[in-house]
């Protein structure tokens, strides 16, 4: 998107769903160091402008512009490489090691796979069976 390309944001995901009887599409960006209220704003109006111009929706919804948090899934190659040799949380479609989710740190990846380190084992997980993985946040 040329919009975000001028003020070096990253686009992380759009998700356009219903909630409690109102839809919503929701547009997530990023930078280095971080995204602020202010950037949200300022790609929220003038996206807003350009949607009500186009109008690809044909019914009412509600635009956001957010910060994907600090706990946000992989799924950009941004992403995976930030979070080299960093614990993850990894949720599975179906049981892995007989869990729907481990803790295990991330030590390279490709298009397809990923190689964790799990127990101190190294372990290659296909990214299919993964339903999600983010970093692991412990207080």
């Amino acid at each position: 998107m040329p919009i975000l390309d001028k003020y070096n944001f990253e686009f992380v995901d759009v998700e356009y769903k219903k909630e409690g009887g109102q839809w919503y599409l929701r547009l997530f960006i990023d930078k280095d160091g971080g995204i602020t209220i202010d950037d949200c704003q300022l790609v929220s109006e003038i996206l807003s402008d350009k949607l009500d111009e186009i109008d690809p929706i044909e019914h009412s919804y509600i635009f956001e512009v957010s910060s994907p948090g600090i706990d946000r899934p992989l799924k950009t190659e941004r992403d995976y490489k930030k979070n080299l040799n960093k614990e993850l949380e990894v949720k599975f479609y179906d049981s892995f090691d007989g869990k729907k989710s481990i803790e295990a740190t991330l030590l390279d990846y490709d298009d397809k796979k990923v190689i964790l380190d799990y127990k101190g084992k190294e372990i290659e997980i296909d990214k299919k069976t993964i339903a999600i993985m983010r970093p692991l946040i412990k207080f």
